[in-house]
């Protein structure tokens, strides 16, 4: 019977590394050096939360979490378009929006895959804004990784972490980062188990012997 991987968020082989990058552990310090002192004085005053504030506090810590996961994060110039982050797996490029919570509403935490266009009111993400949504309940420091295929055309994402729920539809998807590691024969996103096995497997097999 074929083995499932370890987890969702596992690293594949292909991102070992038996040397450490002392570059890239530079820079994930830098960028951890903010995010952790932040952190340290509260997402803004309780009764009057700066919503600013902690959108750049997520910000910050989706750098260091993403990096430390092993992509190329770059952000776009400016804020016209409508991903936050271009995540690179190696074998392709994700345009990644990252939405954040803090608040804990009736046992629950609420993100609305919505932006505002002038005239139009709010949208729903599409296809053609985004590839991912990635939900960061600060918190907990719980990351969701939720291609737009399977929360398209939803309006309001409830999550649970670490919360006992019956419905609690969203937590297979809990540190998924695998997803964004898609083998390069694969199509799409639909079949990611079978293309992160496939990887596995050809990383894994012995060289063809001379």
């Amino acid at each position: 019977m074929e083995k499932p991987p370890s987890s969702p968020g596992a690293l594949t082989p292909s991102h070992k590394n038996t040397r450490p990058n002392t570059k890239r552990t530079g820079e994930l310090s830098k960028a951890g050096a903010p995010f952790l002192r932040v952190l340290g004085e509260g997402v803004g005053d309780r009764t009057h939360p700066n919503t600013k504030r902690t959108g750049e506090l997520s910000e910050a810590a989706f750098l260091l979490k993403a990096s430390s996961q092993g992509f190329g994060v770059a952000k776009p110039w400016g804020d016209s378009e409508r991903y936050d982050f271009i995540l690179d797996s190696g074998c392709r490029r994700w345009r990644v929006q990252l939405k954040c919570t803090a608040a804990l509403r009736a046992r629950g935490y609420d993100v609305q895959p919505i932006y505002a266009i002038y005239g139009r009111g709010k949208v729903v993400y599409s296809a053609e804004d985004i590839d991912v949504l990635v939900a960061h309940i600060i918190p907990v420091d719980a990351w969701y990784v939720l291609p737009i295929e399977v929360f398209a055309p939803s309006r309001s994402l409830r999550f649970y972490p670490d919360i006992e729920c019956r419905r609690a539809r969203w937590e297979q998807y809990r540190e998924a980062w695998s997803l964004l590691r898609t083998h390069p024969q694969c199509k799409g996103l639909h079949d990611w188990r079978q293309c992160y096995r496939r990887g596995i497997e050809e990383e894994t097999k012995p060289p063809p012997e001379a």
